[in-house]
């Protein structure tokens, strides 16, 4: 078996048998964390300074290059034109190195900033959980529109995330 396989076989059997751990969600109204982090490239990412571009996704997923992550991360590059032209900035989050991000984002073809939060200082900021024993982010997703948190999905999407949050969209513009 290949290494990929392993841990893949791994995580889910480690996912089947172990709970996330109990972290209070974000609530709708939150004031969105303001944090700074690397992106594929090493580069320093300030959070305001995108959610100040208009409408943010902040998603999280468990490990670049996995099958779920991979199709979560392919719907939003292939809904991204639609999305990006209604003032959607898009930033993924997992744990994986900043090598790590940029081979994915490459391999994937992936228009949007994919951030390396090896230190989990992201996601413990987005009260995101983590699976014990290997210590990945669970999947979930948020909209932070005017330095608020809007929307969540704590259980999001894989093949279906760019319909998830079209549909998220097009309800905070009918509020």
């Amino acid at each position: 078996m290949k290494l990929p396989t392993l841990t893949l076989l791994a995580m889910n059997l480690l996912s089947f048998f172990a709970k996330a751990d109990p972290v209070p969600p974000l609530a709708i109204g939150s004031p969105a964390p303001l944090i700074f982090a690397k992106n594929q490239d090493g580069e320093n990412v300030d959070f305001a300074a995108v959610y100040a571009k208009g409408i943010t996704l902040v998603y999280f997923y468990p490990k670049a290059e996995t099958p779920g992550c991979t199709a979560e991360a392919c719907s939003l590059r292939d809904a991204y034109a639609g999305l990006h032209a209604k003032g959607l900035q898009i930033l993924g989050v997992s744990k994986d190195t900043p090598d790590a991000q940029k081979k994915f984002q490459e391999n994937r073809k992936l228009p949007f900033t994919l951030i390396a939060d090896t230190d989990g200082k992201v996601a413990a900021a987005f009260a995101v959980p983590t699976y014990p024993v290997v210590g990945l982010t669970k999947r979930q997703s948020f909209l932070i529109k005017d330095g608020k948190l809007v929307w969540s999905s704590l259980s999001a999407e894989t093949s279906g995330a760019a319909q998830e949050i079209q549909k998220a969209i097009d309800s905070l513009s009918a509020k």
